[in-house]
């Protein structure tokens, strides 16, 4: 039987297959790109649901407090988001680029494109 309390991984489990499932499958690349941010939501969520402590607080030294949350998952995670949004940017204007040259976002019709600049 599932266990439902720990549901938030589930919801990683979920959000990484769906954004997996994504990349593999679409050819279209604007799509391919939302599905890498949903995996890389997945992993985000992931760290930082483990980086909390039930029952913990801020790792301030304080009188009668014994259990501490580690902040050091939800800082690097804080990192992975700015890293994500700088390189979903990169990846949008690429596509632009590529929209520009090819005429085309979908991943076939480059190719086919690509192969008939070759053939000639």
């Amino acid at each position: 039987m599932l266990d439902l309390g720990l549901y938030n991984y589930w919801v990683v489990i979920f959000l990484m297959m769906t954004g997996l499932y994504v990349v593999i499958s679409r050819g279209n690349l604007i799509k391919k790109v939302i599905g890498l941010n949903i995996f890389q939501v997945s992993v985000i969520m992931f760290y930082v649901s483990m980086g909390k402590v039930r029952g913990g607080t801020a790792p301030i030294l304080a009188e009668g407090i014994e259990v501490y949350s580690n902040p050091l998952p939800h800082v690097l995670m804080l990192t992975a988001i700015v890293v994500g949004v700088a390189t979903s940017a990169v990846a949008l204007a690429l596509i632009v680029r590529i929209k520009e040259a090819y005429g085309t976002i979908e991943e076939d019709e480059i190719r086919v494109v690509e192969g008939e600049e070759e053939a000639r």
